[in-house]
């Protein structure tokens, strides 16, 4: 069985749409790629229809996982998540004890991640590191670079 995973209602309402893309949109139309390559005659050397057979295969993947996704999705109530030490879903002021540079991050489930938007996976070092500590705490951090100080500024929703 798949471990549960922690998702906010929108995270769990776009994985959704994605999938629902995926099932309605994708699948049928590599089908029809499929039907056309077979038209076009011998197919052990129709590398038209190989190309697609691979590419089905791939998205009836990316579609599994998808909803086991979702079926093992739980969702947190943001209302009741603690401010006092870091966990998933607060975001994170963090100040780095080396350069002063400050950045601010929202830890979220793997499925959410998204860095353009300050949305860092709980699986990352970084959040790793963090999970648990108050403010004023200092952390340090071993990253692929090497080891990272940081110090908690501050923890909010």
């Amino acid at each position: 069985m798949a471990q549960a995973s922690y998702i906010t209602e929108e995270g769990l309402a776009n994985l959704k749409k994605d999938l629902e893309q995926l099932i309605t949109v994708e699948r049928p139309a590599i089908s029809q790629q499929i039907a056309e390559a077979r038209d076009k005659g011998d197919l052990s050397e129709n590398a038209e229809y190989d190309a697609a057979k691979e590419a089905q295969g791939l998205l009836e993947m990316r579609i599994a996982k998808m909803e086991d996704m979702v079926a093992n999705a739980r969702i947190i109530d943001e209302s009741k998540i603690d401010t006092s030490q870091v966990q998933i879903f607060n975001k994170v002021k963090i100040k780095n004890t080396k350069n002063n540079k400050q950045v601010e991050y929202m830890l979220v489930s793997e499925s959410e991640a998204d860095i353009k938007n300050g949305k860092i996976s709980v699986a990352t070092p970084i959040a790793k590191g963090l999970l648990g500590k108050k403010v004023g705490d200092v952390v340090d951090i071993k990253v692929p670079s090497g080891l990272m100080s940081f110090e908690i500024i501050e923890i909010s929703l």
